[in-house]
């Protein structure tokens, strides 16, 4: 009995939707299609066929996938690519759309300022910076790197650029240049402050001044007749530093 062939159309089981992607990095487009006989797969970018050069490259994996690579990407590769699987029976295709985002070297939108706190406070060292692919940050404090677990310090960034070294509390050890760099594939840049640490002052109150009783100490003057009194003030009304006319003082320490 003749044994009869039958053929599929092709059809796609995997197939990837749009996408975005960095300048410079591999982009990789897959896709996995089902059909007898086995179908063959075109790449067009904007209707123009993709043909295998040094940054593309087309392979098909044992387990029918099948990829376009990219490697590097450039601003050219951006565009809306359209995949045809072909076979005796007829064609199926899909198409998406592939952003390729530019690369930027970072920038600094806000650098870091000299600043100085007591003893004791917290203080941030804050900027902001701006660059794609996003940049990697890196502190250092007087050349020397400062590890992300180290004790009193922690550093926060956020999606708009903004990068922190938050330091609670500060003592005097951590006074010195502070450096930020930031780095990505398109180039890096840095900025270097000072940070200050000030002792906190305590105001000492001054104790009162004692006078000691006159009598005892001016006897003898007294018993010579001499007029002692408009010289030295007496203890029931003491004038302590109240008028440029005072003449002496008498402490504990004298």
């Amino acid at each position: 009995e003749a044994v009869q062939e039958r053929f599929f159309r092709p059809y796609f089981l995997q197939a990837p939707g749009d996408m975005v992607a960095h300048e410079g990095r591999l982009c990789r487009l897959d896709c996995k299609v089902s059909g007898l006989p086995t179908p063959d797969l075109t790449w067009l970018l904007n209707g123009k066929p993709v043909l295998p050069d040094g940054t593309h490259k087309m392979l098909v994996r044992e387990t029918g996938v099948h990829s376009l690579l990219i490697d590097p990407l450039s601003q050219n590769d951006a565009g809306t690519y359209t995949c045809l699987a072909t076979n005796k029976t007829g064609q199926n295709s899909f198409s998406l759309e592939l952003t390729v985002v530019v690369k930027k070297a970072p920038m600094f939108l806000e650098k870091l300022q000299n600043c100085g706190v007591p003893e004791g406070y917290p203080v941030r060292l804050e900027c902001r910076v701006v660059g794609m692919p996003p940049p990697i940050f890196y502190w250092k404090k007087d050349n020397e790197t400062i590890p992300s677990n180290r004790e009193r310090m922690s550093m926060h960034q956020d999606t708009t650029g903004y990068v922190c070294l938050l330091i609670q509390p500060a003592k005097k050890a951590d006074a010195g240049w502070y450096t930020l760099s930031a780095k990505n594939e398109a180039g890096i840049v840095s900025c270097t402050a000072r940070l200050d640490i000030y002792a906190q002052w305590h105001r000492q109150i001054p104790q009162p001044i004692k006078l000691r009783p006159g009598g005892n100490r001016y006897a003898n003057l007294t018993s010579q007749g001499l007029d002692i009194f408009p010289t030295f003030p007496t203890t029931e009304s003491p004038m302590l530093f109240s008028s440029p006319s005072q003449k002496v003082v008498e402490s504990e320490e004298l």
